[in-house]
C-alpha cells in the first residue's frame, strides 16, 4: 500500500530528501508555481512596454520632431493649446493706438443726442446716492428704486439710517438681491459717516472706499453724479463697450478706466460715464446689440458688427 501512494499521481517526491508531500500539500505547491510563472510572464511584458516607452522618449527623432513643434512658425497637424482661465484676444483693431480725432468724435455724437445725461438710480442727496449705488450692486436700477422709494422717505441721512437699525432696513429693501449683506454694508457706513465724517459723504475716493460696501466704481459714481468730479465708473456696461469699439481695451476695470482717462477729451469726461453706461444697456447690449441704432456704427471697428 505504501508503494501504491509513492507512484500514484497524488504524491509528491522532493528531489534531495525522497520526502513525500500530501496531496494537498502538493496541489497547493503546484499552484503556487503556476501563480508565480504568471506573475513572471506579466512582469516581463510590463518591463517590455517601459523599454520600448523610455526608448521613444529618448529617440532623436522623436526629439527632433518635438523640437520642431515648439519652434516658431511652423505649422503642424495640432491644435494650439489653450490656456485655462484666460479669454480671447479681442479681433479687430483693438491693438491699434486711439485715434483722438475719432475718439472726440464719438463723443460729440454722444452730446449731441443727449447733451445732459442723468443716471437712472433715485436719490436726494449725496448719502441717499451712495447708499442707491451700494444696493445696485447686482441689481437693476428699477428694483432698487422700488425699495428705496420708501427707505428714503424714513432715512435720508446717515444719522437716521443708523437708527433705523439693520433688521428693519433688511425688511425695507427684502426685495433686491443680496438684501441681508447690502443691509449690514450700509448699517455700518451710516454709523462710520456718523462717528467719521461728522454725517458728510466725504469728497475723496480714497475715504469713500474705507466705507463698507464701497469700492471703486461706487466711489467714483458717487464723486462723479454728487460732486461734479471727472471720473469714470467702469462697470459691466462700460467693459463691455469700451473694448468692444474699441475705446480703450484692458483685461480689468481699473485698465479700462485708465485707458479711458488717457483718451477722453477734458470737455467730455464729466459725462462721459454716463453716455457710456446708457449706450451698452440699451444699444451695445450684451447678447444682441442694436447696431443699426447706433449712432457710431460708422466709428465702431468691432468685427461682428451688423450694421
Amino acid at each position: 500500500m505504501g508503494a501504491d501512494l509513492l507512484s500514484g499521481p497524488a504524491a509528491f517526491v522532493l528531489p534531495k530528501g525522497g520526502r513525500t508531500l500530501s496531496p494537498r500539500r502538493a496541489r497547493l505547491r503546484r499552484e503556487t508555481r503556476s501563480t508565480l510563472a504568471l506573475l513572471s510572464v506579466a512582469g516581463g511584458f510590463y518591463n517590455a512596454r517601459m523599454r520600448k516607452r523610455n526608448t521613444a522618449t529618448k529617440n532623436p527623432a522623436a526629439q527632433i520632431l518635438d523640437g520642431a513643434a515648439s519652434a516658431p512658425g511652423t505649422k503642424l497637424n495640432t491644435p494650439p493649446k489653450k490656456i485655462p482661465g484666460r479669454a480671447a484676444k479681442p479681433q479687430g483693431a483693438g491693438h491699434m493706438p486711439p485715434d483722438p480725432a475719432r475718439v472726440a468724435e464719438i463723443f460729440r455724437r454722444f452730446e449731441g443726442a443727449n447733451p445732459h445725461p442723468k443716471g437712472e438710480l433715485d436719490y436726494v442727496n449725496a448719502f441717499t446716492l451712495l447708499v442707491a449705488v451700494v444696493l445696485s450692486a447686482q441689481a437693476t436700477d428699477l428694483g432698487v428704486n422700488k425699495a428705496t422709494r420708501a427707505l428714503f422717505a424714513v432715512a435720508g441721512s446717515p444719522a437716521k439710517m443708523a437708527a433705523l437699525g439693520e433688521e428693519k432696513l433688511q425688511n425695507m429693501i427684502k426685495t433686491i438681491g443680496l438684501y441681508r449683506t447690502k443691509a449690514k454694508n450700509v448699517n455700518a457706513l451710516s454709523q462710520r459717516l456718523v462717528e467719521d465724517f461728522g454725517g458728510e459723504v466725504p469728497h475723496s475716493r480714497e475715504a469713500l472706499e474705507t466705507l463698507p460696501g464701497v469700492g471703486r466704481k461706487t466711489a467714483n459714481v458717487v464723486l462723479n453724479i454728487a460732486f461734479g468730479l471727472p471720473t469714470i465708473a467702469v462697470d459691466t456696461h462700460i467693459f463691455r463697450v469700451s473694448n468692444r469699439i474699441p475705446l480703450a481695451a484692458g483685461k480689468t476695470p481699473l485698465a479700462v478706466e485708465c485707458g479711458l482717462e488717457k483718451i477722453i477729451p477734458g470737455a467730455f469726461k464729466p459725462h462721459a460715464h454716463h453716455w457710456l453706461i446708457l449706450h451698452g444697456r440699451y444699444i451695445c447690449k450684451a447678447r444682441r446689440p442694436e447696431c443699426e441704432r447706433c449712432l457710431i456704427s460708422d466709428l465702431c471697428r468691432w468685427p461682428d458688427k451688423t450694421a
